[in-house]
């Protein structure tokens, strides 16, 4: 039931590794084909679980599964699209905010604290979510949740809590702007000033000083055009000089690459493309994670298979989990999981990140349309 994998390096337009490759064993959860899973304390009693799309798993060894609710089925998909574990009403048990693509609304299942079905409740309606994003726009501590709705306009939902500081079950929208999304939606301080700007796929919104109440404040750039991008597309001082650079995927076609920030005469950002990974495709999640205990972040990255239903370029190509060591601006590729459909997984639409059984060392759990793996990192000894 259980391999273990060692991470076997493949050059890209990178440098040599600098360390071990780590090693992963592959554990398949589960054959349901939902693309969302996260890792928390789902029923309270100290232990992490897995949740993905209706069911989640008691840990610690995940053979267990609670029915969560009915997620309507469409096609290959599942309307699903982002399990994020928030306490929204405040009563010490996290719930899940998700977000729809048929049912064009954003929603959140309250956790009932036993082995029964949640109960899902509408936060607001949004046009068709591609994916939710969760960053903290106003520096509170909380996740804002900003869909990603392509052709419709960027609106940020937070959390309404009382004066415990605790959620009430309530999310109070505020419109950004009134500019239709493009595929893809990042969020970082671009230009050095503290304040979290919003990226998109076809420019970036600069944020006002009172950015969730101020629509007529932000400020748009369209520097770039990256088409179907990755939903989060990232910021991160790539090169270590101290601007935002960004680092985006191509959620349906090949390609992974980074944005270098530089400046033009005039002080204004000025892009330079410096490309990945070329040889893959349908890089819709990307995540920057210490997964090597080095102290520096590295990019976890893996393909969503048949995200278009086959139609993408390179949907049939074998699927893969890897991550990516960074060094100024060069990238090393390393694969933890590789192979046909059938032998190997890739990560879905929100793939999660976290030490589930507390070994000092990340796991990565692997949602998709192959079934739901999680990879027990074991280091590099």
């Amino acid at each position: 039931m259980y391999k273990v994998l060692a991470a076997v390096i493949i050059l890209s337009s990178a440098a040599m590794a600098e360390s071990s490759p780590l090693r992963f064993e592959r554990v398949h959860i589960s054959e349901r084909t939902y693309e969302a899973a996260s890792i928390f304390d789902v029923n309270n009693d100290g232990i992490l679980d897995l949740f993905s799309g209706a069911y989640w798993y008691e840990g610690p060894d995940f053979k267990v599964s609670h029915k969560v609710a009915d997620i309507r089925h469409v096609d290959t998909y599942y309307d699903d699209f982002s399990n994020y574990p928030m306490d929204v009403n405040g009563n010490g048990l996290m719930d899940i905010v998700t977000g729809s693509w048929w049912n064009q609304a954003v929603f959140w299942r309250e956790n009932p604290g036993n082995s029964g079905e949640w109960t899902t409740h509408k936060v607001g309606d949004t046009g068709s979510v591609e994916r939710c994003f969760f960053y903290d726009m106003d520096g509170d501590g909380i996740m804002e949740v900003i869909p990603n709705t392509p052709g419709d306009p960027v609106r940020v939902f937070k959390l309404v809590t009382g004066a415990d500081g605790k959620g009430t079950g309530a999310f109070k929208m505020h419109a950004v702007t009134d500019k239709p999304q493009g595929h893809g939606l990042g969020a970082g301080d671009i230009n050095g000033n503290g304040r979290m700007d919003i990226v998109l796929s076809q420019g970036w919104l600069e944020a006002p000083e009172d950015p969730l109440n101020n629509l007529d404040g932000w400020i748009w750039h369209d520097d770039f055009n990256f088409g179907s991008a990755s939903v989060p597309i990232l910021v991160h001082d790539v090169n270590e000089d101290g601007l935002a650079d960004l680092i985006v995927g191509m959620g349906h076609d090949y390609g992974l690459f980074w944005m270098e920030q530089g400046r033009d005469g005039d002080g204004n950002c000025a892009w330079t493309r410096h490309d990945i990974d070329m040889e893959r495709s349908q890089f819709h999640d990307i995540q920057l994670v210490d997964l090597d205990n080095d102290g520096n972040l590295d990019l976890v990255a893996g393909k969503r298979r048949y995200a278009h239903n086959g139609k993408d370029p390179g949907a049939d190509d074998p699927l893969f989990v890897s991550y990516y060591k960074i060094n100024k601006g060069a990238f090393t590729r390393y694969n933890i999981d590789f192979g046909t459909i059938g032998e190997a997984s890739g990560v879905g639409i929100y793939f999660w990140v976290e030490d589930v059984n507390g070994n000092g060392w990340k796991d990565i759990l692997a949602p998709g349309k192959e079934g739901l793996y999680l990879f027990l990192n074991q280091g590099n000894n």
